[in-house]
């Protein structure tokens, strides 16, 4: 199975035992319920992919953390993972309809927690939808399957590291946040942050990654798009956004372009930037 599948291919392949389809749909809260009235579960409840469980990614979290979005205990991941029929054999196809294509943050956590054969459905819902496919109501069941606690670290960076890279440089940062916030030019949506990135860093909006129906471009195009941004393709990369969603986009294309050496700072800016001990830098056109 292919990391990035079609809707075709999906549509062909949804009867395999062992194929498991999640809608990993998840609203930053300027989208979501009930100021910008999208609730995403509500949504999967309306109308999802026929067999697909819903993963509630706003429940895969460590509670006990400061910064939204961290990461859960790789116990509480296999827990839920469990109840969602995911087993440890699961070919796991997963997708979204979400503006922040959050399909890409369950790949990511499926693969840092151990799951070995993960694909993101290219266009997620919407492609589905716009090809007139069946959709189902409700919420759908899967038999409880095995899912071995794991995590590999390897694929992380804390604050810590963050802060000894910008001397060493051992490692580029790219950001996938908006040229305006990574900027400085526009506040941040979050209260209490500062405006601006970690120095050194990059700017790859993540919105620049895909065509304007909602896929993933070509793999020529991603390239490009990364050295546009001024990445090496040859060095190992780190990375960030606002809160650790978005980054996994830039994760996800570098992964389908055959680039492994990308890890991922998961407080990424809600983390930096409120912390008034962290650098900062802003480049505002004059």
């Amino acid at each position: 199975m292919d990391c990035l599948v079609s809707t075709e291919w999906l549509a062909n392949e949804m009867e395999a035992c062992d194929l498991r389809i999640v809608d990993a749909t998840y609203h930053l809260p300027d989208a979501a319920h009930p100021n910008g009235g999208r609730d995403a579960r509500a949504e999967y409840v309306a109308g999802h992919i026929p067999g697909a469980t819903f993963m509630d990614l706003a429940d895969l979290v460590d509670t006990t953390a400061v910064c939204d979005n961290t990461l859960p205990s790789a116990e509480k991941f296999a827990s839920r993972m469990q109840a969602l029929g995911l087993g440890d054999g699961s070919r796991i196809v997963v997708y979204d309809d979400s503006a922040i294509k959050t399909a890409a943050r369950a790949w990511f956590m499926l693969r840092m927690f151990g799951a070995n054969y993960v694909a993101v459905l290219d266009g997620g819902l919407a492609q589905w939808k716009a090809e007139g496919r069946a959709l189902a109501s409700g919420v759908e069941s899967q038999r409880h399957r095995h899912f071995t606690p794991w995590q590999d670290d390897r694929r992380l960076r804390d604050k810590q590291a963050m802060l000894a890279n910008l001397t060493a440089r051992a490692e580029q940062v790219v950001d996938a946040r908006s040229a305006a916030r990574f900027s400085g030019a526009s506040p941040e949506p979050r209260p209490g942050l500062a405006a601006g990135h970690i120095p050194g860093a990059l700017n790859l909006p993540y919105s620049a990654l895909f065509d304007d129906a909602g896929r993933y471009r070509s793999k020529s195009e991603i390239r490009d798009a990364f050295e546009g941004a001024g990445v090496d393709l040859s060095r190992p990369v780190i990375a960030t956004c606002g809160s650790g969603m978005t980054a996994c986009v830039l994760a996800f294309a570098l992964h389908l372009i055959g680039k492994e050496d990308v890890s991922l700072y998961d407080g990424s800016w809600a983390e930096w930037g409120a912390d008034a001990a962290t650098p900062k830098a802003v480049s505002v056109p004059v």
